[in-house]
């Protein structure tokens, strides 16, 4: 039993040696340095309400950025379509098969133990071969009873499991921010359509209200026309723009209902059974301070997903240079053979090997080679599409600032224009009761009040949907409150 024990004890000692050797083995391929992007210093035409030298410390991911809207109906839809969303869901399931593909990789730098075994009662032919000219074959009844563990472990001297694993990582962690991503667009989509829907709640106020003024204009005319003080011409076109309008509203309707669809499409709700209340809400959206363009490239999903793709495809170049060396698998065995279960565990029964198969490709006609050149170009193409995915991520942000900074001054001159409609509405009102002016020039006055109205909705639905963009672009919201007297 002594010698049955260093047996095993030598195999052991073995596989942990040639285990080491593997460890310290070298790594074929280029090592993975992160590429360098020159990041312009400042955005252009950035108001001050959006400036804001933010603070890495202060200035993580917010993942219920949305909250600062302070929308109770959107908060629950957003958590709705988190939850129920199967495009999201489809996301989570590829980020946990990485996930696996992962520890499946890295399972490959461990040993793999197999236990084999045979029991089986046989004859053996007294006709076959001689394995003796001197001594006669005789025809046996026997059994054989076989324990065999076995040990398969590739040494990985250049790196390829290593490699192999590397990318496997790097290939995990972009589907995580792939999952991000997704989480992102998931959530700018339904905000988005939430706030476009609330827009035409409030346009579509604005135009009933404006088509109740024109029905009083109507009765007006038509009164005016039955005594003969104004044309058949007016009464039309009094008519003709009453019916334009009402035709603008049930457009606006067909529209609402659109985008109603489309949310309950995102939040995992079938269309037919799913409706929002219309309500007019002020569009109000909260101020979001950008930082600095360089922060971009650290917050951004899609910026991170395409480097770390990058750094995949870097590794797979190590995996097809290793190709080039030799392979060795180390193949030891021990276990134990007998012809009876009662001796099978005993010392005499106990066999052993210990070996290492070795490979090496002579002569492929160059696919070794094309494979290196794939791989390398493959990296290229990465890179080519991590500079790209950067490009437009910076583009997304100026596009975001200069939209926002152009509706901001549009914005004040909607107020303007409101005050102006309001004035003449007021003047129009005093001349009317001092009997200087028809009734027919306050219902024209409060028209243009409610045209004027029905534009700052416009601009107003748009700042807010520009800000949603902004929160997108910049790849999340900033848990740091506005300065105060800042507004958008």
């Amino acid at each position: 039993m002594k010698r049955h024990s260093r047996r095993l004890v030598l195999i052991m000692r073995n596989c942990t040696l040639l285990s080491m050797i593997s460890l310290s083995a070298c790594t074929v391929g280029p090592d993975y340095h992160r590429p360098t992007t020159q990041a312009p210093s400042a955005w252009r035409d950035a108001p001050l309400s959006l400036w804001h030298i933010a603070q890495p410390s202060n200035g993580a991911l917010s993942l219920t950025w949305w909250t600062d809207y302070n929308d109770p109906l959107l908060d629950s839809l957003e958590t709705q379509g988190l939850e129920q969303n199967q495009t999201l869901a489809s996301a989570v399931a590829h980020y946990e098969q990485a996930n696996a593909t992962l520890a499946n990789t890295a399972a490959q730098r461990i040993p793999e133990v197999d236990l084999g075994g045979t029991a089986e009662r046989l004859k053996i032919s007294q006709n076959r071969p001689l394995e003796n000219y001197s001594t006669p074959n005789q025809s046996t009844v026997q059994n054989e009873v076989v324990l065999a563990p076995s040990i398969n472990y590739d040494a990985d001297l250049f790196g390829r499991i290593r490699r192999e694993v590397e990318g496997a990582k790097a290939s995990a962690e972009q589907s995580k921010d792939d999952l991000a991503n997704a989480r992102l667009a998931l959530t700018t989509e339904i905000a988005a359509d939430y706030y476009a829907l609330r827009e035409l709640d409030a346009e579509i106020d604005v135009l009933n209200r404006s088509v109740s003024l024109q029905k009083k204009a109507l009765d007006y005319v038509t009164a005016e026309h039955e005594l003969g003080s104004v044309s058949g011409l007016d009464l039309l076109q009094q008519k003709s723009q009453l019916d334009a309008t009402r035709v603008q509203a049930q457009l606006l309707l067909t529209q609402r209902g659109a985008y109603e669809d489309a949310i309950s499409t995102l939040i995992g709700k079938p269309a037919p059974g799913f409706s929002i209340e219309p309500k007019v809400v002020n569009l109000q959206a909260p101020a979001i301070p950008i930082g600095l363009p360089s922060e971009l490239l650290q917050r951004r999903p899609d910026v991170a997903s395409a480097e770390r793709a990058m750094a995949a495809a870097n590794a797979q170049i190590g995996v097809a240079k290793a190709a080039f060396f030799p392979s060795v698998t180390l193949t030891p065995t021990i276990g134990y053979e007998s012809t009876s279960f009662g001796n099978l565990l005993s010392a005499p029964s106990l066999m052993w090997s210990l070996g290492a198969t070795f490979g090496q490709v002579l002569y492929d006609g160059g696919r070794r080679a094309a494979n290196v050149r794939y791989a390398s170009e493959g990296y290229l193409a990465a890179q080519a599409n991590y500079r790209q995915t950067v490009l437009t991520a910076f583009q997304q942000v100026q596009d975001a600032v200069t939209d926002l900074t152009v509706l901001s001054q549009a914005a004040s001159q909607s107020h303007d224009a409101i005050e102006d409609a309001q004035h003449l509405l007021s003047l129009s009102n005093d001349r009317y009761t001092a009997g200087l002016a028809a009734y027919l020039n306050v219902i024209t006055a409060q028209q243009s009040l409610l045209t004027a109205e029905r534009q700052d909705v416009q601009i107003q639905g748009q700042r807010v949907a520009m800000t949603i963009s902004l929160v997108k672009a910049l790849g999340g919201g900033w848990r740091i409150a506005p300065a105060k007297g800042a507004s958008m």
